[in-house]
């Protein structure tokens, strides 16, 4: 019974915590430097694509993760796992898009300056120099959050659960004329000082 009640207890509390961070994040930040951001995101822009994408990305690993962490039989639910791996490795990317909408936005403010150019011109220009900089780095974070909750969920599960960690896989055999594998390096019984 109470391994029951963990298995379908805490995966729908693992799932929601990276959507219950994203939020976090979203409040904590100034209201000024939210109002900003809102105010110059409104036309079509690098923060659209960023956004856009990564929504997606998160909803998917949300999914996949509630997936993950379904029991089957005598072990997790391991099919979505390459699919989490692939799609957290993309979530890296996020940072480069905005990145590249900074780069963009400074080329563009630049590219407008003049002796007499007013200030409020410059931020206007500037603006999307910053807001892909936020969004990129925003869906970056809350995108990596899915695959580590599974994996850490699953470990809490299996803990509290009173289940054994899973069996290491063995390691393939070497193929025909493939020199040997080298042996694991032996790990000292007391660490160095």
């Amino acid at each position: 019974m109470r391994r029951r009640l963990i298995r379908s207890v805490l995966p729908p509390v693992f799932v929601a915590l990276p959507l219950l961070a994203a939020g976090l994040i979203v409040a904590v930040l100034p209201a000024e430097a939210q109002n900003f951001y809102l105010n110059h995101i409104r036309e079509p822009c690098l923060d659209w694509v960023i956004l856009g994408l990564g929504a997606v990305l998160f909803v998917l690993q949300t999914v996949l993760g509630w997936r993950a962490l379904q029991w089957r039989g005598t072990a997790f639910d391991e099919r979505p796992d390459h699919w989490l791996t692939q799609l957290a490795q993309a979530a890296e990317w996020f940072p480069l898009l905005g990145l590249l909408g900074t780069v963009a936005g400074i080329l563009q403010t630049f590219a407008h300056i003049s002796g007499d150019t007013k200030q409020t011109e410059i931020v206007t220009r500037y603006a999307p120099a910053i807001t892909a900089t936020g969004s990129g780095l925003f869906m970056a974070l809350i995108n990596i959050l899915p695959t580590w909750i599974v994996v850490t969920g699953r470990d809490l599960i299996r803990t509290l659960a009173g289940d054994p960690a899973p069996a290491a896989a063995e390691p393939a055999a070497a193929k025909p004329g493939a020199p040997p594998a080298a042996p694991a390096r032996p790990q000292p019984a007391h660490p160095a000082h």
